[in-house]
């Protein structure tokens, strides 16, 4: 049956043809399910295999060439050459194709990890599973925030409101009921008693059966029609190709030269041609794209160990940017473990102690407009939830059994704007009418009080809401958290279920939760200021609650002001933006507030890093530089439109990700640097060697090979760098500032000139020693005086001996293998066949690596120039 057909039928038939139950599968059962339906997925992208990957990366045009003038040159000179050539052109593209799968594979279970949840009720409890795992007949929870996971037929629903724009183009939220509908021509659009997969739950809450799921749901049956989406770039990788390619047009024109300056020397046409070519391929920077890719997804990967889970490549390489984190306060800033401190009735009396009517209300009120899930292995809600939960239990009032003679029949659930929520229910045994119980921010509730109950449950009339909220805002200052709880009493339900019964109350009294700050907190706040970092804490909470903790943080100082919502709405445009800059501490701030200050703070050319969990938090997650969701008390709203999911909610995780960002980037720099400076290089061992009346240095398998052993393991163990000292005491990047910024393009071309000068002056004291090996030296001097540059590239300021050698062994292990595969070429019989080299004598050997030392040397004395500079 498809979706729609079971909007005709009631809930007892759905869940009889789909041989379910309201109290759902048992384990068993699901598995069992699942072999006929298969995974509740969307079809997605087609991942690459590494054979299809290897045959792509002889889809460049001048390894075509390449290639084509190598096999030409086997027909007519040396087949041996172009045999060897060939098999490093192989091996080059194997490990091209290995790095990009890796690089895939990564980021398939970067986005496997952030895949949706879905709460479902099986073996009797309430259990949070993949959503892809479930199937037809699956009894399902859904509450606002929740993306739906398949198509359900709905069993329940209070207030429920999803946003079916993505099916049906229409933009008001549908509102849901359970009933069966009798007319059959029913369009997708008029199934309100339906919830289709991958909408939006915008209000309420509810629960149904699953009645299809993948490619059988209605938004399954439109994917099929759709290509998948294809493989976006990050900006970082779109810069560099665009780089590459105006790079390639100079490369080009180099190896035109090289090539008539060798046919000038009398050189051979097809050594010269492949010579020429083979330089072309070397030292175009084609892997850098591919590069940052496994730069980024690996990355990613290690701040899974920091418990920040990124959703949005791109976030990794501008986390280094951000310059003001605005975040929320509970359960970021705070343990977010709540604790129900004190109880204070309208006369000041004890609230807990008299078995009074006041006693018996306020712990009814407590236990039963409350949230907390109980049908499962343990109590399972909101930490401001579980207090009150747990307080009610302590004072002998318990949810589950209150809740048989006093059940639920409607509500108002909790929303930003109202900040209070009310629950109605069936009077007690023997009682008649409906008891509502209102709960929430002190400022809203005791304003819709017009009397009181005191500790003695006597109604008092002389109650002043004033003094009362003059008693809130003083605990709050103090750090509390506090709650107002009131009743209204009724003869029978109301008709209408709105804002309007939330009057005329009867103040039962205020709860005060503390909710103490991390003790990582405050060392983070301290870590953000000296990277340049503005926190700034944004709360629905009270002003006095947020500025106490704000203030025991360091975010603010006790002489500064708090910005209210209410007091943000009165500023015009410009004031705020005044303002902005300087304002480290919201409070009762909404939603849309939160999309005014990031706006705002971006119009001042501000880089922002905004958390959220809410469903209304998804269109500042949105708008900010980086969206930042939380993984344990977030909604599937928030975690689909951040670009990362913070899976502790601690403050402290995402000033680690900046840090990992940071070197995340530092490490790409490196190893742009490093690969830039090793092709020039060889360019200008080829290009100068001519025109000094040298013959041509190397043979076209000299500089594929050195192309294969520099680029590959050491350029790849950058990704292992440990961070710069001091890279959380400098201020953030620039967002457009380009790559090859602070001086890197004359580092490049003044190394790459050491490099290359040191390799001719190798060539031309070889040669006027008159050895026949001279080749040998220059192609050995050219590929260590690489790897000595690798280790010098590892940080931009700090001595090698400060490092440590043994601060990233995957380089030495990369520099050590590297090493011994050259020393084989020179030494290996075999190869010297293959590669046409010599064996070197010992002192030559050792003098091979004293030039190539001199790489080393001149870096790190530069080095010391600009540390001595800084100093001064």
């Amino acid at each position: 049956m498809r979706t729609l057909d079971y909007c005709h039928k009631t809930s007892a038939e759905t869940l009889q043809l789909l041989e379910t139950q309201a109290q759902g599968f048992s384990s068993e059962q699901a598995t069992k399910k699942a072999l006929i339906y298969g995974e509740n997925t969307l079809p997605e992208a087609r991942r690459r295999s590494l054979f299809n990957l290897i045959i792509k990366q002889f889809n460049d045009f001048m390894i075509l060439i390449l290639l084509a003038a190598a096999v030409i040159s086997g027909f007519i000179g040396e087949l041996q050459d172009t045999i060897a050539i060939l098999v490093i052109v192989c091996l080059n593209a194997i490990i091209g194709a290995v790095q990009t799968f890796r690089a895939e594979r990564a980021a398939a279970a970067l986005k496997k990890m952030s895949a949706s949840k879905a709460q479902v009720i099986r073996d009797n409890l309430i259990k949070q599973i993949d959503a892809a795992e479930l199937v037809p007949g699956d009894i399902v929870i859904l509450e606002a925030g929740n993306i739906v996971p398949a198509d359900v037929r709905l069993l329940q629903t209070e207030e429920l409101q999803i946003d079916e724009s993505s099916l049906t183009g229409e933009s008001i939220p549908a509102a849901k009921q359970s009933s069966a509908l009798t007319d059959e021509n029913r369009m997708l659009g008029d199934c309100n008693n339906i919830a289709f997969k991958s909408t939006v739950i915008t209000h309420g809450r509810g629960n149904g059966v699953v009645v299809t799921t993948g490619l059988n749901t209605e938004i399954g049956q439109i994917a099929t029609l759709l290509h998948p989406d294809k493989n976006t770039q990050t900006p970082l990788q779109q810069r560099l190709k665009l780089f590459g390619k105006h790079l390639a047009l100079a490369i080009l024109a180099i190896c035109a030269v090289i090539f008539i300056a060798g046919l000038l020397q009398g050189q051979p046409l097809f050594t010269m041609l492949l010579t020429s070519i083979s330089l072309a391929v070397a030292a175009m920077p084609e892997a850098l794209p591919a590069v940052v890719t496994i730069s980024l997804a690996l990355g990613a990967r290690k701040l899974i160990q920091n418990h920040t889970l990124v959703r949005n490549l791109p976030a990794v390489e501008t986390l280094g940017s951000v310059t003001f984190i605005c975040t929320d306060k509970t359960g970021t800033l705070t343990q977010n473990q709540m604790t129900a401190e004190s109880f204070i009735a309208a006369d000041r009396s004890p609230v807990f102690s008299s078995g009074s009517a006041l006693q018996q209300a306020l712990g009814q009120a407590l236990a039963l407009s409350n949230d907390v899930i109980t049908n499962t292995a343990t109590p399972a809600g909101e930490p401001t939830e579980l207090a009150l939960f747990t307080a009610a239990l302590a004072f002998g009032f318990d949810k589950k059994p209150l809740e048989l003679n006093m059940h639920r029949v409607a509500e108002l659930a909790f929303d930003s704007e109202r900040k209070q929520m009310t629950t109605l229910h069936k009077s007690s045994e023997g009682a008649r009418g409906i008891v509502a119980y209102i709960k929430g921010a002190p400022e809203q509730v005791l304003k819709q009080c017009t009397h009181a109950l005191s500790g003695q449950g006597e109604r008092q009339d002389d109650f002043s809401s004033e003094a009362m909220l003059d008693t809130a805002e003083e605990l709050a200052s103090q750090g509390y958290r506090v709650i107002a709880f009131a009743q209204r009493l009724f003869d029978q339900l109301p008709d209408t279920i709105d804002h309007n019964i939330e009057q005329q109350l009867c103040f039962l009294g205020l709860v005060t939760l503390i909710d103490p700050p991390r003790e990582e907190a405050r060392a983070a706040v301290d870590d953000c200021k000296s990277a340049g970092i503005t926190p700034v804490m944004i709360t629905g909470d009270h002003s006095g609650t947020a500025m106490a903790i704000a203030t025991r943080l360091g975010i603010t100082n006790p002489t500064s002001t708090v910005m209210t919502g209410q007091a943000l709405d009165t500023l015009s445009e410009d004031d705020f933006l005044r303002v902005v800059d300087t304002t480290t501490v919201y409070a009762r701030v909404s939603p849309q507030q939160k999309l005014r200050i990031v706006e705002a703070l971006q119009h001042k050319g501000q880089f922002v890093a905004m958390t959220g969990d809410g469903v209304n938090d998804a269109p500042a997650l949105k708008r900010a530089n980086i969206g930042i969701a939380m993984g344990g008390k977030g909604t599937d709203v928030a975690r689909e439109a951040a670009d990362m999911v913070l899976l502790d909610n601690n403050f402290a995780s995402i000033v680690l990700a900046i840090k990992a960002g940071r070197r995340i980037f530092d490490n790409i720099r490196k190893f742009i640097k490093y690969t830039m400076s090793s092709n020039a290089g060889e360019i200008w061992t080829l290009f100068l060697a001519p025109l000094m009346g040298l013959p041509i240095p190397l043979l076209p398998i000299h500089i594929l090979w050195i192309n294969l052993v520099t680029d590959g393991l050491p350029g790849l163990a950058y990704t292992a760098e440990p961070a710069e000292k001091g890279v959380m005491q400098r201020p953030p990047r620039p967002p457009g500032e380009n790559i090859f910024a602070h001086g890197m393009w004359q580092y490049i071309i003044f190394i790459g000139l050491l490099i290359g000068g040191i390799s001719i002056a190798a060539q031309a004291w070889s040669i006027a020693q008159g050895q026949a090996y001279w080749q040998t030296m220059v192609f050995t001097v050219l590929t260590l005086s690489q790897l000595f540059h690798s280790l010098a590239v590892r940080s931009e300021t700090t001595s090698l001996l400060s490092l440590g050698l043994f601060s990233n062994k995957p380089m030495l292990l990369a520099i050590g293998i590297t090493i011994l595969a050259q020393m084989a070429v020179i030494y290996v019989p075999a190869f010297n066949l293959v590669f046409h080299t010599q064996p070197l004598p010992l002192v030559d050997l050792l003098l091979c690596f004293a030039f190539s030392m001199l790489v080393l040397v001149v870096v790190e004395i530069q080095k010391a120039f600009l540390r001595r500079k800084r100093v001064s």
